[in-house]
């Protein structure tokens, strides 16, 4: 095997070799390494585009408070489960679209609009993970109010908190920590909405230089017709230094409420969520001090986008609150409702239900708390997992809502059930924050353009001579061809009853990124017109992180001996052989000539029904 192994990678190389400028045995004498150096990160989802598994925040999984930090937030669990069991009423805040004065003042007196900020400017000081267990619970009783508290938090001052310079944080951060001021977070507009590049609103320096002019408008920004400050994204002129050239970029300001030319519509009129106010926010020659730039001029897309990267980890700890509750309810239904003589929790077709609203239930909270760890302990690069975990979290949330729903038959479909609420609530997290579209896109570019940037790397370490790297691709390639693993085992950093599942998800790894591979040759800078391929492409890999975090989960109950370990164990086991299943199936279908015709056929009927301003066919009496 050994034998064919390096036959085979020599017939792979040697078209690299021919394709060299330098002779075989000047590339013996050269230099091992180039000096251009294929980049590199610690992100799993990031890795696994080149084939690879980097685990180094995967395993263990994180246990990053201290008994100090542990003891803190649990003081806050039965608080806060008390006060939205008891006090807050999710129907009323629902019917009144409003959180009332009373629930407001109760939720400033528990801290709860400064939960991350630090404790010398009036905040709490929770991390990431506190951050999450708190989200979670508020997640399970009314996503409305959460949502007008994340809305606060996790987008509206985060810039402050993230880009803020010490004058910014000193002004600001008091003032909404303690929910003496609401805040907003406001990029939206009319013509941009997932394309934030192309916002009009636009902010130009005054002559004096002391403010700059801001005009335009925002739209369905969630707190907008309540809050006093604002995070604001325009378009500003910067100039180039190096070529003299004046170009639009977006900046980022942060705006009071209380400087002259700032109006707010009325309230929207939405699906769910109706407690949190949404409305336009609109700026009129607004003048804002040039100190209330956020970050540098010209830098804020780049604001924006590490605001949303960074308030998104949230989203799957409150999404996986709700779940818990769900499925709750859920079994309180099953268990006692009888139907032909029997409680409907022993029918095999509500069985399946509620094992899929667990396991959905299980990879979110995983999810979940994999990332919040990983930030807590200083990671940088979570922006593909944080993608992931809001994708697979809302649709989840949403499966086991409808599942729930459709177990409590016709009641389930009453308003006094509650249940309608929740799903009414849940719609929008498929939609803000990134549409769930956009960010499979996302997922898929970023990992193709990492991807990338490695091959290029390793084509100019070739041509520079570096054999390892010439040897290393063709074994690596060789082992594909053959159908051979081509991504070590992880068996050591997995717990043994997970070894079968561990070898799953290294195989699909390795398949992964032989696909990754295979659409650069093929496709190269167009892949980014096959969408059809690139949202696969995305499903593959939000189901990898999927199996690394249940795993990684898992290993550490079966380890610390958890009381729930062997069920752990039976969620982790079947949810990494679905995946398996999902995972071959999608990347299968990248290159099957059948999968390839389908797409043309569906691309062909929608762009008919476009051309045709609606349905095409006739109507069958003709009438």
């Amino acid at each position: 095997m050994a034998s064919l192994l390096l036959r085979s990678a020599a017939t792979l190389i040697r078209p690299c070799l021919q394709r060299s400028n330098t002779p075989v045995s000047s590339v013996l004498l050269s230099r091992l390494y180039s000096d251009k150096k294929p980049p590199e990160t610690d992100s799993f989802v990031m890795n696994t585009f080149l084939g690879r598994m980097n685990t180094t925040e995967v395993f263990p999984y994180p246990d990053v408070m201290s008994t100090e930090e542990r003891e803190n937030i649990a003081m806050f669990v039965d608080p806060v489960n008390k006060f939205f069991e008891e006090v807050n009423d999710a129907a009323r805040n629902d019917k009144e679209e409003t959180v009332p004065p009373e629930i407001m003042a109760q939720l400033k007196d528990m801290g709860a609009f400064g939960l991350q900020v630090p404790t010398n400017l009036k905040g709490l000081g929770l991390t990431n993970t506190q951050y999450a267990r708190l989200t979670e619970i508020i997640g399970g009783y009314d996503l409305g109010v959460g949502i007008m508290l994340g809305a606060h938090q996790s987008i509206g001052f985060k810039g402050i908190l993230l880009f803020g310079n010490e004058q910014q944080k000193e002004k600001y951060l008091p003032m909404v920590a303690s929910g003496e001021k609401i805040a907003a977070y406001c990029l939206t507009e009319p013509t941009s909405g997932s394309d934030a590049n192309s916002i009009r609103s636009r902010a130009v320096k005054s002559d004096d230089g002391k403010h700059y002019v801001l005009n335009g408008g925002k739209i369905w920004i969630s707190n907008g017709g309540i809050a006093d400050i604002f995070t604001v994204f325009a378009q500003t002129p910067v100039l180039n230094p190096a070529t003299g050239e004046t170009k639009d970029k977006v900046s980022a300001f942060i705006v009071e409420r209380s400087f002259p030319g700032v109006t707010s519509g009325p309230p929207e009129k939405k699906m769910g969520i109706k407690a949190s106010n949404t409305a336009e926010v609109h700026f009129d020659n607004v003048h804002v001090p040039v100190e209330n730039l956020l970050g540098g001029e010209g830098e804020g897309f780049k604001v924006a986008m590490n605001i949303l990267n960074n308030g998104r980890f949230g989203m799957a700890s409150a999404l996986s609150g709700t779940m818990r509750k769900l499925i709750s309810r859920a079994v309180d239904q099953v268990s006692n409702r009888v139907q032909f003589g029997n409680k409907l929790e022993v029918y095999g077709v509500v069985r399946e239900k509620l094992a899929r609203m667990t396991l959905a239930h299980f990879v979110t909270e995983s999810m979940a708390y994999l990332l919040s760890g990983n930030m807590d302990s200083g990671s940088v690069e979570f922006q593909l997992e944080a993608a992931i975990s809001k994708i697979y979290g809302s649709e989840a949330a949403w499966m086991v809502a409808d599942e729930c729903i459709q177990l409590h038959g016709g009641m389930g479909f009453m308003t006094e059930c509650g249940l309608e609420r929740v799903m009414r609530d849940l719609r929008i997290f498929r939609i803000f924050e990134g549409s769930n579209d956009i960010l499979r896109l996302f997922i898929s570019l970023t990992g193709l353009q990492f991807a990338g940037k490695h091959l290029r790397a390793v084509q100019s370490s070739i041509k520079s001579g570096d054999v390892n790297t010439l040897f290393s691709e063709g074994f690596k390639r060789t082992k594909r061809v053959m159908g051979m693993s081509t991504v070590d085992s992880i068996n050591d950093q997995v717990h043994h009853k997970l070894a079968t599942s561990a070898n799953q998800m290294a195989q699909c790894v390795g398949e992964f990124g032989g696909a990754c591979d295979h659409l650069l040759m093929k496709y190269r800078k167009n892949i980014i017109h096959e969408q059809f391929l690139l949202q696969r492409l995305a499903n593959a890999s939000i189901d990898l992180y999927g199996m690394a975090a249940v795993l990684s989960r898992t290993s550490k109950s079966l380890s610390d001996g958890s009381p729930s370990a062997n069920h752990e164990l039976l969620l982790a086991t079947t949810f990494c052989q679905q995946a398996n299943s999902r995972i071959k199936t999608n990347l299968a279908s990248l290159s099957a000539r059948f999968d390839i015709e389908l797409d043309s056929s569906m691309a062909d009927i929608a762009k008919a029904t476009t051309e045709n301003g609606g349905v095409v066919s006739v109507h069958p009496l003709r009438i």
